[in-house]
């Protein structure tokens, strides 16, 4: 008697695995170098580290923390570290590439790494987190440093917690260099060397590269309907820029509720209750509740993925109808979600571009730390926007130039980039 086998289930693609087809294909369009292909294939170190911590009870736990380094071709690594019970290697891996073709897409001189712990910080109190915190950067020791690797803040990291790094590297080296090593980190507060408007500055890029987008398919943000996936850093600040922008938010979407509302959310609104609420928008009573899964249903015309990796597949893709997915996490799309948006002829403004407004603000709190200088927000503002606005028509004339999509021809714009200063430089020995 034959036997039935259900059909197994489609693996989901894994970010790493979304992060080389894109570059593949990039490579592929252009016809990138095959050497120089081969070293940007591969990631320059991969650290792991274990470490002890002693809990409030009195416990020790071990925690596994990872600081993977894509390529330095173009100046010191620089990418954030995040606390997420998800973080591994694979995932450091892909974001570090990412990183790496961010930095060279924007213009700046940083090549690429992510990190993190892998933790839930929900479940640690204050003082464990900065334990936690601290004795992670004494493991890193020197595979972080000014002029090395830069970490920043990313996914359930904040300022605070660049400023316990901050301490805790200075505190390793000599007194008198002390000041000269606050730049080991971005995202700092503003007293530990931090700077004015980098709290902001991701989802300033985000609304940034909405008004390019705008501008060139002769378009206004004002009275379009948007929705944001993610209301942390870049959802809040990619809202409060939108509503500057006569944009009406009428969906988002946490890990604890999901909102739709076609009169309008208010966005201080909403960030005030989160705020309140531990970081979440559960409960909040401006806005009707609908079920997770219709999210990217909603009728609306431009999304904003603030969230994490692989959100839009082709499990959702096809129900989203707006004009343009703005990526402002790391990853927000895989290849097959994409494929389905760009045969429906949504424009697809991509993580490496939308979500820079981020490292471009960290890169002027390097420079501020390096020269001792302090620099007001609305300069600040001023510089990211007219790094975004060169980006973004880079990557827009060369998608002309190759005729291909845009995430493909921001990968190029910036892997021509490494590809000159590789053949101008040579390879050692």
């Amino acid at each position: 008697m034959a036997t039935t086998v259900a059909p197994a289930a489609a693996k989901k693609q894994g970010m790493y695995e979304v992060v080389m087809a894109q570059f593949e294909r990039a490579a592929d369009t252009m016809g990138l170098d095959p050497g120089i292909r081969k070293i940007l294939a591969k990631t320059n170190s991969e650290i792991v580290v274990h470490f002890p911590v002693k809990l409030d009870n009195g416990t020790i736990e071990v925690f596994t923390g990872y600081r993977v380094q894509h390529n330095n071709a173009l100046g010191p690594y620089k990418g954030g570290l995040r606390y997420h019970a998800t973080m591994d290697l694979d995932s450091g891996r892909a974001l570090a590439i990412w990183m790496t073709w961010k930095t060279a897409l924007a213009g700046l001189p940083y090549g690429g790494a992510k990190g993190g712990v892998e933790l839930n910080p929900k479940l640690y109190s204050q003082n464990e987190l900065e334990r936690i915190t601290r004795r992670f950067t004494y493991a890193l020791g020197d595979n972080i440093g000014p002029d090395l690797d830069i970490p920043a803040p990313d996914v359930n990291t904040n300022p605070q917690i660049m400023a316990w790094i901050a301490d805790t590297y200075s505190s390793t080296k000599s007194p008198a260099t002390r000041f000269a090593n606050l730049h080991v980190v971005t995202g700092k507060p503003l007293g530990a060397g931090g700077l004015e408007g980098r709290d902001r500055a991701t989802g300033f890029g985000v609304v940034a590269t909405l008004k390019s987008w705008a501008q060139r398919t002769n378009k206004s943000l004002k009275g379009m309907r948007y929705i944001v996936q993610g209301f942390g850093n870049v959802g809040y600040w990619t809202a409060y820029f939108m509503q500057q922008e006569g944009a009406i938010l009428v969906g988002v979407q946490d890990a604890s509720a999901t909102y739709y509302e076609p009169a309008g959310i208010d966005p201080d609104a909403l960030n005030d209750h989160s705020a309140a609420n531990g970081r979440n928008i559960a409960g909040y009573k401006g806005a009707g509740t609908i079920e997770p899964e219709r999210f990217f249903a909603i009728a609306c015309d431009i999304v904003v993925p603030a969230a994490l990796g692989n959100q839009i597949t082709k499990a959702n893709a096809g129900d989203i109808t707006a004009m343009v997915v703005a990526e402002g996490a790391n990853g927000p799309t895989d290849t097959e979600g994409e494929a389905i948006l760009r045969s429906k002829g949504v424009d697809i403004i991509p993580d490496i571009l939308c979500n820079s407004g981020g490292v471009i603000g960290s890169y002027y709190e390097w420079l501020q730390n390096k020269r001792s200088e302090i620099w007001k927000i609305d300069d600040v503002l001023g510089m990211i926007q007219d790094k975004i606005d060169t980006a973004f028509n880079l990557t827009v004339d060369t998608a002309n130039e190759f005729k291909t999509d845009w995430r493909t021809s921001a990968y190029i714009v910036a892997l021509r980039r490494l590809e000159k200063t590789y053949k101008e430089r040579g390879i050692f020995p």
